[in-house]
């Protein structure tokens, strides 16, 4: 049969651009579920979506491992009939994935939710199964063209990942899946006249039918936001509606009011606080983060509650002229800031659209945003600090996240790089001489933020070579949030008197200020005992690396290698708070973290059955002359299906800081490596090149990436975003154009020695890609992005060294 399959191969040539627009829509398609994961959900589970896509990629090649001939035997129509199950798939596995209901909330607490999760890890693979049997087909049926195949892959699905981040900027995300839907039919279409199937008409059918996506309801697609996020709980409170939408690739707003119950947002606010704010009109940002923008007709009368809020401390111990507010939101800090005569502000906002909606609603907000000493930049609030030379007397970090997410430690596995040691560093250099630095944090029992956060300023004033740090702090807590104050020099005892008398006034706590002693702590809002100032003293103390270690969560602070600030988890705890399961312990798992566990084991146990059960199933006998036997072939594609989602998945997320959101740096970082990549598929067959040489291309390239990185985003993280993308594209095109070779250059040599291996090649590469992109999520929470991409360099060593190894037994 392979004889005949062989001499076959010439009537038809390799369907590229079907191969490049199926590609393209499967890359839409992983992107797309990000972002319905992050308004469904409370993260865009960037490693769970990239691991689910390849899941369909390795099942596809052990599918194929067994139905191989079958299918090539009718080419064509298994082609064409992948493509629509493929669209068929990608609309109706999403509507059944929401009907799971899976909510990471309960996962520890209710059993059925772990069911849900896999449910839904096998349920969304589906469409990625039937993308990848297109492409690994077009590999058994064009083994000659390997390369070029891999190369339209690789192409497509860059300009893929590209496609859907324009889309989302003029469609909501639910509607782009139904677009998505229909486009994948008309690749069908496409498909049909390229493989010159008579007659030609059936491809209108195609056309046609992928208006039917257009008639599902839209109930059905509209994503099912979890119950516990904040706009699902806000909906249950009577007389709430939802007044207006607006979408785009970095969130989903929905602008809520409600007259019955009218909306009263200040976080923190102090009992004693005798004027209650004015009418609010509330943003929540994907469904869960709370902004309000606030009816301010110009009495600032109207905003006597601002100084009750634990943030208008800074403002009582100096006048100050010159703020900057890096989060302005609906313009909350803005308007404390006008309270208090501040003559100029300068508040910088990443979403455009949240700008919008304030100045759309300029007579409610007073022209909040348009006042003459106010100015607005819309950008990411590093990129925007590391760009000015301007300094400071103030310069304040507000909450920008959901109480109820934050204290569920939904928020664990989110890239901060807002309260990282070098962020600090950065906000403490762009201080006047007296200036402040403000950060605010929810109060949680036990402390784990605030402490974390403490322990963040310390190690930053400690790297910036300032001896009597302790003299530059002061932190404070109200009933619900905690505020930390840093000082460009020392606080006087004039200030700390000050700040003792605003506590009083307030009936706010003193957490820390230099001198202070432990029955000072505690007298308001009264714990067991004085929690937040022991901490604070023990990270002041000679031991404070031992009081990180021995604590039962993780406060050790955030870099901009690590910057999973929410992520308290240690497994030493986990013992002590799965004893207290159903005693309301479950509160103290850090569940963002655990998902990320759980869908490492389900991705090693789905790859084992995947790799291992054509091992079982069908025994290989191997060809004496052959190179490839199928231990190097497992050893082979294992390491460089490893290797290669590492580096993607460590730069992604290390390009999160460069370009300002997750879903930017997903779509440009995917896009680099695989056009790229596919490129150096193309050149790597001209050229006939011998796998060492990329590969010695990639650890150099790696190395000199990671060593550049940071010192490229200090020198251009100003840049706007349109300027960062070439530098971008610079900085990890040659690298993605070594990684495009070795998988067809060795995929190329199965072919020619034992071509029946060729479907279990590409199984064992997807399933070490299912593995590597939640591996290396957990691999960068502990140790680091670095530590991925220097594990990634070895295992491109060791996969050289084994095709090395291979060629020498061959006698090549």
């Amino acid at each position: 049969m392979d004889r005949d399959i062989s001499t076959s191969i010439q009537v038809l040539t390799p369907p590229r651009l079907t191969i490049l627009l199926v590609s393209a829509m499967a890359l839409s398609y992983e992107i797309l579920l990000m972002r319905l994961f992050a308004i469904v959900q409370y993260h865009h589970f960037a490693y769970m979506v990239i691991s689910i896509g390849l899941l369909g990629y390795g099942a596809s090649g052990t599918f194929l491992v067994f139905f191989r001939q079958r299918f090539l035997q009718r080419f064509s129509a298994a082609l064409i009939g992948n493509i629509l199950l493929f669209g068929i798939a990608a609309v109706a596995c999403y509507l059944g994935g929401q009907h799971l209901l899976f909510n990471p909330d309960e996962i520890f607490w209710d059993n059925r939710q772990w069911l849900k999760l896999f449910g839904l890890y096998i349920l969304l693979a589906m469409p990625f199964f039937f993308a990848a049997n297109c492409i690994a087909l077009a590999f058994s049926r064009f083994r000659q063209s390997i390369s070029e195949i891999y190369a339209a892959d690789l192409v497509g699905a860059g300009l893929g990942s590209v496609l859907v981040i324009g889309l989302l900027f003029v469609l909501f995300a639910h509607k782009v899946l139904l677009l998505l839907g229909s486009m994948i039919f008309v690749v069908g279409a496409v498909a049909w006249l390229e493989l010159r199937q008579q007659p030609r008409w059936p491809a209108l059918l195609f056309i046609g039918a992928a208006a039917v996506f257009a008639l599902l309801p839209a109930a059905w697609t509209e994503p099912a936001i979890s119950p516990y996020k904040g706009l699902s709980q806000q909906m249950r409170i009577q007389g709430s509606w939802i007044v207006e939408e607006k979408s785009s690739p970095l969130a989903l707003l929905t602008v809520v009011e409600n007259s019955l119950v009218p909306l009263r947002y200040a976080p923190g606010l102090s009992l004693t606080a005798e004027s209650e704010p004015p009418a609010q009109v509330g943003i929540f940002m994907d469904g869960d983060s709370l902004n309000v923008i606030t009816r301010f007709p110009g009495d600032r009368a109207d905003l006597a509650y601002l100084d009750k809020l634990a943030t208008a401390l800074p403002y009582h111990l100096c006048g100050p002229r010159d703020i900057l507010v890096l989060g302005a939101g609906g313009g909350s800090d803005i308007l404390q800031a006008l309270y208090f005569n501040t003559p100029n502000i300068t508040a910088v906002e990443l979403n455009p659209q949240v700008v919008q909606l304030v100045r759309e609603r300029a007579e409610f907000s007073g022209h909040l945003f348009d006042r003459e000493n106010v100015r607005l930049h819309t950008g990411e609030a590093r990129s925007f600090v590391s760009g000015s030379s301007q300094e400071f007397d103030l310069i304040q970090v507000p909450m920008l996240d959901s109480y109820s997410s934050s204290a569920a430690g939904l928020y664990a596995l989110n890239e901060n790089y807002l309260y990282t040691v070098e962020a600090v560093q950065e906000y403490f250099n762009h201080l006047a001489p007296a200036g402040y630095l403000g950060m605010s944090r929810w109060v949680k029992l036990p402390p784990r933020d605030t402490l974390k956060l403490f322990a963040t300023a310390v190690e930053a004033l400690k790297g910036l070579g300032i001896e009597a740090y302790a003299n530059h702090l002061v932190m404070i807590r109200s009933w619900q949030s905690a505020f930390l104050l840093v000082k460009k020099s020392p606080f006087s005892r004039d200030e700390i008197s000050l700040v003792k008398n605003f506590c009083r006034e307030r009936l706010f706590d003193l957490v820390y200020y230099p001198g202070m002693e432990r029955q000072e702590a505690n007298r308001y809002n009264i714990l067991h005992q004085p929690y937040f100032y022991d901490g604070a003293a023990s990270l002041l103390g000679e031991d404070s690396a031992g009081f990180i270690a021995r604590y039962k969560f993780n406060i050790r602070p955030g870099t901009d290698d690590r910057p999973y600030f929410a992520n308290y988890f240690k497994w030493q705890a986990l013992r002590e708070i799965l004893k207290l399961r159903g005693q309301g312990g479950m509160v103290l798992l850090e569940s963002g973290y655990l998902v990320l566990v759980i869908t490492l084991v389900q991705a090693i146990a789905a790859s084992l059955v995947l790799v291992l059960l054509p091992v079982v199933a069908r025994p290989y006998e191997p060809v004496p002359e052959a190179g490839w036997s199928r231990a190097r072939i497992a050893a082979y594609f294992l390491a460089i299906g490893l290797g290669f989602l590492f580096l993607e998945i460590a730069f992604m997320q290390k390009f999160i800081l460069y370009l300002g959101h997750p879903l930017y740096a997903a779509a440009v970082v995917l896009a680099v490596f695989l056009v790229f990549a596919g490129m150096g598929s193309q050149y790597g067959k001209a050229k006939k090149i011998h796998v060492k040489w990329p590969v010695a291309g990639i650890i150099i390239m790696g190395a000199v990436d990671l060593l550049v990185a940071n010192l490229l985003f200090d020198a251009f993280n100003w840049l706007p975003l349109f300027l960062k993308i070439p530098l971008a594209v610079l900085m990890l095109g040659p690298l993605a154009f070594c990684m495009g070779m070795p998988f067809p250059l060795a995929l190329t040599g199965v072919g020619a020695d034992v071509p029946d291996q060729i479907p279990w090649a590409w199984a064992v590469n997807g399933c070490a890609s299912v593995i590597a992109a939640v591996l290396a999520a957990l691999l960068a929470v502990h140790f680091g992005f670095t530590a991925v991409v220097v594990a990634a360099l070895v295992l491109y060593g060791f996969a050289a060294a084994v095709f090395a190894a291979g060629h020498k037994l061959k006698g090549g």
